[in-house]
């Protein structure tokens, strides 16, 4: 059941070693895996991708096509697997002989079997160490146990391997997985994603290229896959190209064209590369579905048109489209934002009505504008509401007050943070201090430095940038000078600008205190 608006818009805006383990050096990307393939591609020579500005989403993007190449998707992991915590301890101490194979000795002789539960659940638990990861999966996979322990161990190690840039290594995993008849398209997915995630959008349309070599066919869900990753990290523009090359291959459709709408609307949030991708579509006869819509209401939402948004909620319905969840959390938005606060409201309290369930990302929608708005007491009952309706309020939920609070407010909504068990964190006091600062409220912004510490939260280079460059703002030299020079003291590397603006004030007020000497005199 679709919710009819009947909205009056007023004042709407329209606009090491462990290397060894696998080889001693580790391997490029083999140019022999790279076929000359019939689809077209990219040239080599690819040029950076378009690092369109990010947005600081106001709520949270929609979510990603189909899954997000996470291998918690092939094997959910526990950290409470039997026996998970002795084996990273034993671990960490094999880690520390002086040879590999004393390394794996030590484990093969632990009386540890390496089962599928442990071996997933500790590669899960080491992502952010490639080389502990890494020695697990040896010990998991020696001898005839290669393929045995679980494919999801080897996806879990060659995104593992991805993520920390060890593609060579990550590349023999796939020619041993290929050897041992046990390669499957998702592997080459994965390191698609993980290329893309580092900026190797050239390597990652090249890995799709080398399916055919492994004999893989290359379905349209496999270059979908690839349009996905390469949009979510930024390269939406090679997407799109991509796309529209291979239409003889894979002919345009409704779903190819979401995900490059998707790019535009949701990663850059471009409202006119989106309407330019929305009349690509009119012109190639692709007629948009519920999703398309999402998007683009989305877009037009996150843009702040109103009108466009309420324009397109009416089409969506006149083409027989249910609009989900995500369509009524645009909608609230961009009407609490543009002051349409009854509207927004009553839209909130209607979407039960059509069969959905308000959740966080709902209530998100409709603080985060109150807070922007300076409705700062409107805001906090909707928490309330959030809080007694059973849902944990998010990171930004609270971000979105700690960026209108004023001093008294501020402090006590980084006690609830804390008492709620979500946060504060680094980024917290980095917009509460930015905050101050930009209000000239210095005093404060020391207060909220002392805070931080008092939640052991370390002070990062970005803390202390912050704090030099808003205190020289609010003529605070002295302090901007200690400050900067603390940073210096704990090895930070201080801007050059605010270490030139220091030095030509201090040269300034030494000149004003000769000046005053030799009037005296």
């Amino acid at each position: 059941m679709a919710i009819v608006l009947r909205i009056t818009v007023r004042n709407a805006k329209t606009s090491t070693v462990i290397l060894s383990l696998l080889s001693r050096t580790p391997l490029p990307l083999p140019a022999s895996i790279i076929p000359r393939h019939s689809i077209s591609s990219a040239p080599s020579n690819l040029p950076s991708p378009s690092k369109t500005h990010l947005q600081n989403p106001t709520f949270p993007p929609l979510p990603p096509y189909p899954d997000d190449l996470d291998p918690e998707s092939d094997e959910p992991t526990s950290p409470d697997e039997p026996g998970l915590h002795g084996f990273l301890e034993l671990l960490a101490r094999a880690k520390q002989l002086s040879s590999n194979g004393e390394a794996l000795e030590l484990l093969h002789g632990s009386g540890f079997r390496p089962t599928k539960g442990l071996v997933v659940s500790a590669l899960r638990e080491l992502r952010d160490d490639w080389e502990s990861a890494l020695l697990t999966f040896r010990w998991a996979t020696a001898g005839d146990r290669c393929p045995s322990v679980c494919l999801a161990a080897w996806h879990w190690m060659i995104w593992v391997l991805g993520r920390h840039g060890k593609f060579g290594l990550a590349w023999r995993l796939v020619q041993q997985m290929h050897r041992s008849s046990v390669l499957t398209r998702r592997p080459l997915l994965i390191l698609i994603e993980r290329y893309a995630a580092s900026n190797e959008a050239g390597k990652a349309i090249k890995t799709f290229h080398a399916m055919e070599k492994f004999k893989l066919y290359a379905a349209t869900k496999s270059f979908y896959t690839l349009l996905h990753a390469l949009c979510k990290h930024g390269n939406i523009e090679e997407a799109e190209n991509l796309l529209l090359l291979n239409k003889k291959l894979f002919p345009l459709e409704t779903e190819g064209f979401n995900i490059i709408l998707n790019g535009w609307c949701n990663i850059s949030v471009d409202i006119t590369e989106a309407k330019r991708v929305w009349r690509e579509m009119a012109a190639c006869c692709i007629h948009p579905d519920a999703t398309s819509y999402t998007h683009m209401i989305s877009c037009f939402s996150k843009s702040g048109n109103l009108c466009g948004s309420l324009k397109l909620y009416d089409q969506m319905k006149n083409k027989g489209w249910s609009p989900g969840l995500e369509v009524y959390n645009s909608l609230v938005y961009i009407l609490a934002r543009e002051n349409c606060t009854k509207e927004a409201f009553n839209l909130f309290e209607k979407i039960t009505g059509a069969g959905l369930k308000p959740d966080t990302d709902t209530f998100n929608s409709l603080i985060i504008p109150l807070c922007e708005t300076g409705k700062i007491e409107d805001a906090w009952n909707v928490l309330n509401d959030m809080v007694v309706k059973g849902l944990s309020p998010t990171i930004g939920t609270y971000h979105a007050f700690a960026k209108v609070e004023s001093m008294e407010g501020t402090l006590k909504l980084i006690d609830r943070m804390w008492e709620a068990g979500c946060g504060p964190i680094s980024d917290t006091f980095l917009l509460i201090i930015e905050k101050f600062l930009r209000l000239q409220q210095s005093e404060n912004a020391l207060k909220i430095w002392t805070e931080m510490k008092r939640h052991d939260i370390e002070p990062e280079p970005s803390h202390y940038v912050a704090m030099v460059r808003g205190l020289i703002d609010c003529g605070w030299i002295s302090k901007a000078r200690d400050f900067n020079d603390e940073m210096k003291l704990k090895g930070f590397r201080a801007e050059p600008k605010f270490e030139r603006v220091l030095k030509e004030l201090e040269e300034s007020r030494t000149l004003d205190i000769r000046q005053r000497d030799r009037v005296r005199i």
